[in-house]
């Protein structure tokens, strides 16, 4: 039977977007910034790829366990809880600066961030037709690169040690609390929330699960080791930052592209397009003598990495029922996390030339763009294949 059709005049985007712009930024000056950060706390450099890990555990654990919280409270409380959470994992760590503590906050962090991510995501994607998810996902993608790309750059400015830079963030994600806390209309209705059954689960994209499953393949290690690698490729502080924040600003300009594309284009087919236009990126980080060429590669990298999780979850909602959209981004969620988890440690471990996670990251996109065309391929001969009378 059919699910009616739901309206949903007052499910508002000002409050999931005004938030999620303060907490991109100060989860895109927190993610340079730990890596960046562990000497001044008398912390080894060899923590970095297990901090990036154990946050991509922890957005996995907590992508199976966000949709009771989110039914129970409704979104605007669920989003208040994550982010006091969030704050409390880094005031932990600036209270006791030791790996131990620091791993386990890490794992309450991705937590935390992961019920961010599926409440925001499920609030903006509660509308009636493709076109509005579509517009909407790009409205957020745009809101969480835009300000993640400010985040890197605060690294210049504000520094990697001591406090004030941890501080700072804990201020940006107060900010963040303040749109939820104060504007109580315009969340979706708690009773629309419905599990997915298991034969529903059969059903989703593949295409669509593999995507988020690469995004995070992809975006753990560009999170989590990049600023690291960048540092010991330009040797300067100030273009580590630069060229953290272009890989995200790359992130971002693509946006409204996708949000073109998505809905003219077969998914599986520009998913492919942008892995091959990312494995360009790579060449030209690994080949490229000046600045100029080095940035436009790394540009170009961070579009069409970014580019993959937006087109993958519209893909996987494009059947769905209103009702379903949380379960359906718990799970989009948690093949991504299951990619962030594993990627640090591969990219890490797979090789130990200095330009190994640059290697890593173009053998997924080559990969996958071969992945995607066929299935796109195969898509489009069963579209042509004629119908039996």
């Amino acid at each position: 039977m059919d699910l009616p059709t739901i309206k949903h005049q007052n499910n508002g985007t000002l409050v999931p977007v005004t938030c999620l712009s303060f907490f991109a930024v100060a989860s895109g000056f927190l993610m340079s910034l730990i890596p960046l950060s562990l000497a001044s706390f008398g912390l080894s450099e060899s923590l970095v790829p297990w901090l990036a890990s154990i946050f991509y555990l922890g957005i996995l654990i907590g992508a199976t366990s966000i949709q009771r919280l989110v039914s129970k409270t409704g979104h605007r409380i669920a989003l208040l809880i994550f982010l006091s959470a969030l704050i409390l994992t880094i005031t932990a760590m600036l209270i006791l600066p030791d790996a131990r503590v620091w791993l386990i906050a890490r794992f309450m962090a991705g937590f935390a961030v992961a019920g961010i991510f599926v409440v925001v995501e499920s609030w903006l994607l509660m509308a009636n037709s493709n076109k509005q998810r579509a517009k909407r996902l790009g409205l957020y993608m745009t809101s969480l690169y835009g300000g993640s790309a400010l985040g890197q750059l605060a690294i210049t400015p504000i520094g990697i040690t001591g406090i004030a830079p941890y501080l700072t963030v804990i201020c940006l994600l107060m900010l963040a609390i303040l749109p939820p806390l104060l504007i109580k209309k315009g969340q979706p209705n708690n009773e629309q929330h419905q599990n997915m059954k298991l034969s529903e689960l059969k059903r989703l994209s593949r295409p669509a699960i593999l995507g988020c499953l690469v995004s995070g393949l992809l975006l753990g290690p560009i999170y989590g080791l990049m600023p690291v690698y960048i540092s010991n490729q330009v040797q300067n502080a100030d273009q580590t930052g630069m060229l953290m924040a272009v890989i995200i600003l790359g992130g971002m300009l693509v946006q409204p592209l996708v949000s073109h594309l998505s809905t003219r284009v077969s998914k599986s087919l520009l998913m492919a397009l942008f892995c091959l236009f990312g494995t360009l990126g790579v060449m030209g980080i690994l080949e490229a003598k000046s600045f100029v060429i080095i940035a436009t590669s790394y540009l170009i990298l961070g579009a069409c990495s970014f580019a993959l999780y937006p087109i993958a979850i519209t893909l996987a909602c494009d059947a769905l029922p209103v009702a379903k959209i949380v379960s359906a981004t718990e799970i989009m969620l948690l093949s991504y996390s299951v990619g962030s988890v594993l990627g640090p440690l591969f990219a890490a471990n797979l090789s130990d030339s200095p330009d190994g996670l640059i290697f890593y990251l173009g053998a997924c996109l080559i990969s996958t763009c071969i992945y995607m065309l066929i299935k796109s391929m195969h898509n489009a001969h069963t579209e042509q294949r004629p119908q039996p009378l």
